[in-house]
C-alpha cells in the first residue's frame, strides 16, 4: 500500500498532530482549514476539499519528511494533545503523555542500574511472580531487563491470564487496542479497534517470546501458599503440579493473579439438577453447538452482552434471565476492524501510533473524570450526580430507547434507576439490537429455581431449555485467593477478610518483600488495566532497587504510611459515584465499602508511583542464606 492510499483512511487529527510533531511547526494545527476540525472533533463532517487538502500538504511532508528535530518542547507537546483530543489538555499532563505514548520507541520508563556493582547484586535476588497474564509477563519483562532473576508460576497451561480462561463467542476487550497494550511493546498490527480475544492472547504470547518471559514460566502449576521466614527474611512459595508438590525458596513474591479468574457460581436453588449442558460463561465449551437449541444465559453483565448478540442469530429460543440493569456506551468503533490504511499509516508514519494511543488514551480515562465526580450542589441526585453525569444519562437514555424502538417493554426492564458510570460501564455491539428479535427474550422476574428441564422464576413460569449459561462475574474482591499467604502477624485472609487494603494497591504491613499487581483499590474504571499494572510494575522494580541499592534483604510498608493512604482512598470514594444510594455491585464489600476501584485520575496515580519514597518503608539488614528447593512429601 502507498502512502496517498493509507492517507485515504487517516484520523486527520491524529494525522496532522504526527506531522507537526515530526516537524516540529506548530502551524499545521493552527491552519485556518483545521480550525472548524478542532471544533467539531470529527473528521467525517469536515469540509470533503479541506480534508483532501489536508491529506495532499501532508503527503508531501511524509514523503519527504525531515531530520529528527528532537522530542517537542512541552509546551509544544500540549499544544498538539489540545488539538488532537479537541479540547483543553493541562500541561501537567505533558510528563505522562510523552512517558505513555513513547514517540521515539526509547521505552523512557525501563529501569536502568546506577552502578555495575548494584546490577551484580541484582542477579542474587530470586523473585516469584504469581500468574502469567498481562502482569505477571510485564513483570517478568521488567526484572529481565534489571537482571533480576525471577520464576513464574500459572495454574494454566498457556499464557495470558483471563484471556487464556475465557472464550466464549465474540469475546473482546472493551478497552481500545492502541491503549489496551504495553507502552514498550506497541502493536500496529491489530485487527480491530477493540479485539477479540484470540488476537490479545497471541499478543501476550508474541510479547513474552520477543522478551525472553516464556522460558521462566512453569505452566501448569499452582501456588497453594506461601510463609514469610522473618529470620531468614525469604518467601516459602508451596507449588502443586499435578500430584507433586514442593516449596522453593525466594527472597520476593509477587502477586500478579488479576481479579477476573475465579468464577462466581450463583446460589441457585436445583444448579445441578439441570438435565442438559450448564456451564460459566469462562469454561465455554469448545465443541459446543448451539444451532436449534433453547438457551438460557443467566446475567446481564459484561460477559453476556458480548455472548448474547452472537450467539442469537444461531439459536432456537434465548432467554435472557435479569439480575441488575445496566448502562451501555453507544461506540461506533466497537466492532469495526481496522483497515489495511490504518495499520499502514500507524506501521510507517513517525508519531501517527503514539498520538492515536494517545487520543485513545485521552478518550478512555481522565477526560472523562468529571462524570464520576459527585457535585454536591447537584439539583437532582437521585438520577445523576453531576452535569457531565447528567448528560451521559440523556445521551445513554436517548441511545436505548432509539435501539429498542416498538419495544418499549424491554426499554422500561432495561433501563437502570442508578446514575450513569455508577457500574461498570458496556459497549453495545448489537445487544439491544438482539432484544429486538423474535426468538430473544428478556426475563426480568427473578429465579426461583433449576429443575431438569429449565428455570422456573418467581412468577410461576417454566422457562424450558437445551443449555444453561451462567455468566455470573468473578470472585473480584477475593484477592489472591484461594490462595494462604502466611507473614509474621498471621495470613493475608484473616487481615482482610472482606476489608481488602494496600499501600497504592501493592504494599502490605506485615507482609515484607510481598507485592500486589492489581490489588485492592487499584481497578481503572476510568482507563486500561495495562495503565495500572505498568505503573505498579515499575514501581515493584524500583522497590527491589532500594533492597539492592541498600544491601537490605526486607523492605516491610510502615502501618502509619498504609492507613493515612486508605484514609484518602475511603474519602475520595465517598465523592464518586459507587457511592451513591441506588448503586450496587461487586466494586463494593457487604458494608458498603469500595475495594476494587482506584478513585484517582491516570495522571495522579502514575505520579504516586514513579518512584516508591524510603521513608514509607521500614528496612530489614541483609542475609546470606541460599534459596532451596525442597520436595514435601505427603
Amino acid at each position: 500500500m502507498d502512502l496517498v492510499r493509507a492517507l485515504e483512511d487517516a484520523n486527520l487529527a491524529v494525522l496532522l498532530s504526527a506531522v507537526a510533531h515530526l516537524t516540529g511547526d506548530a502551524s499545521w494545527i493552527e491552519r485556518d482549514d483545521t480550525k472548524t476540525f478542532f471544533r467539531l472533533r470529527n473528521p467525517t463532517r469536515m469540509d470533503d476539499q479541506v480534508a483532501a487538502d489536508i491529506r495532499a500538504a501532508a503527503a508531501l511532508v511524509l514523503a519527504a519528511p525531515p531530520a529528527p528535530s528532537g522530542p517537542p518542547s512541552p509546551e509544544l507537546l500540549v499544544q498538539i494533545a489540545t488539538f488532537c483530543a479537541g479540547e483543553p489538555v493541562d500541561p501537567e499532563y505533558a510528563p505522562l503523555i510523552a512517558a505513555e505514548s513513547d514517540f521515539d520507541r526509547t521505552d523512557p520508563r525501563r529501569f536502568a542500574w546506577d552502578t555495575a556493582a548494584h546490577g551484580d547484586r541484582a542477579g542474587a535476588f530470586r523473585v516469584a511472580i504469581i500468574g502469567a497474564g498481562l502482569g505477571g509477563v510485564g513483570m517478568g519483562i521488567r526484572l529481565g531487563q534489571a537482571g533480576i532473576p525471577y520464576t513464574i508460576y500459572d495454574k494454566n497451561a498457556g499464557l495470558g491470564g483471563t484471556w487464556w480462561e475465557n472464550d466464549y463467542p465474540d469475546l473482546r476487550v472493551d478497552v481500545p487496542n492502541l491503549f489496551y497494550s504495553y507502552s514498550f511493546a506497541p502493536n500496529t498490527d491489530w485487527p480491530d479497534h477493540y479485539s477479540r480475544r484470540a488476537e490479545l492472547q497471541s499478543y501476550v504470547e508474541r510479547t513474552a517470546d520477543a522478551y525472553g518471559v516464556t522460558e521462566h514460566v512453569q505452566f501448569e502449576t499452582e501456588v497453594l501458599a506461601a510463609e514469610y521466614d522473618p529470620a531468614a527474611a525469604r518467601w516459602t512459595v508451596r507449588v502443586r503440579h499435578g500430584n507433586d508438590v514442593h516449596n522453593s525458596e525466594y527472597d520476593a513474591v509477587i502477586s500478579a493473579v488479576g481479579m477476573l479468574n475465579r468464577p462466581v457460581l450463583p446460589d441457585l436453588d436445583g444448579l445441578d439438577a439441570f438435565a442438559g449442558p450448564q456451564f460459566h460463561s469462562s469454561h465455554w465449551p469448545n465443541d459446543l453447538d448451539l444451532t436449534g437449541k433453547r438457551v438460557g444465559v443467566v446475567g446481564t453483565g459484561a460477559s453476556s452482552v458480548q455472548l448474547v448478540p452472537a450467539i442469537a442469530p444461531d439459536v432456537a429460543h434465548l432467554d435472557v434471565f435479569q439480575r441488575s440493569r445496566h448502562w451501555m456506551m453507544p461506540n461506533p468503533f466497537y466492532l469495526r476492524a481496522m483497515t489495511d490504511g490504518e495499520r499502514w499509516l500507524m506501521a510507517n508514519v513517525p508519531h501517527y501510533a503514539g498520538w492515536y494511543r494517545f487520543l485513545e488514551f485521552w478518550n478512555a480515562s481522565d477526560r472523562m473524570y468529571s462524570a464520576f465526580r459527585v457535585d454536591p450542589g447537584w439539583e437532582s441526585p437521585e438520577q445523576s450526580i453531576s452535569a457531565p453525569n447528567e448528560k451521559l444519562r440523556i445521551l445513554m437514555t436517548n441511545y436505548m430507547r432509539t435501539q429498542l424502538e416498538g419495544h418499549d417493554d424491554v426499554f422500561d426492564r432495561m433501563l437502570p434507576d442508578y446514575p450513569p458510570l455508577g457500574k461498570r460501564i458496556l459497549q453495545d455491539g448489537g445487544w439491544f439490537a438482539a432484544f429486538t428479535r423474535d426468538n430473544v427474550v428478556l426475563v426480568s422476574e427473578p429465579i426461583e429455581r433449576i429443575v431438569p428441564e429449565g428455570v422456573v422464576t418467581a412468577d410461576g413460569v417454566t422457562h424450558e431449555l437445551d443449555v444453561l449459561v451462567l455468566a455470573t462475574g468473578f470472585h473480584a474482591r477475593k484477592f489472591l485467593w484461594p490462595m494462604e499467604i502466611r507473614g509474621p502477624r498471621g495470613t493475608l485472609q484473616d487481615q482482610w477478610r472482606d476489608e481488602p487494603r494496600a499501600y497504592l494497591g501493592i504494599t502490605v504491613p506485615g507482609f515484607p518483600n510481598l507485592f500486589c499487581l492489581y490489588g485492592p483499590n487499584t481497578n481503572p474504571v476510568v482507563g486500561s488495566v495495562i495503565f495500572m499494572l505498568e505503573c505498579q510494575i515499575d514501581y515493584v522494580v524500583r522497590c527491589l532497587a532500594l533492597l539492592v541499592e541498600r544491601d537490605a534483604a526486607a523492605m516491610d510498608c510502615r502501618q502509619d504510611v498504609h492507613d493515612e493512604y486508605n484514609e484518602r482512598v475511603d474519602a475520595e470514594h465517598e465523592q464518586m459515584v459507587w457511592r451513591h444510594p441506588r448503586v450496587h455491585s461487586y466494586y463494593n464489600n457487604d458494608d458498603g465499602r469500595v475495594v476494587t476501584n482506584a478513585p484517582w485520575r491516570l495522571l495522579d496515580y502514575w505520579r504516586m508511583t514513579r518512584e516508591p519514597a524510603p521513608d514509607d518503608f521500614e528496612f530489614v539488614a541483609a542475609t546470606t542464606l541460599p534459596a532451596t528447593d525442597t520436595k514435601v512429601t505427603r
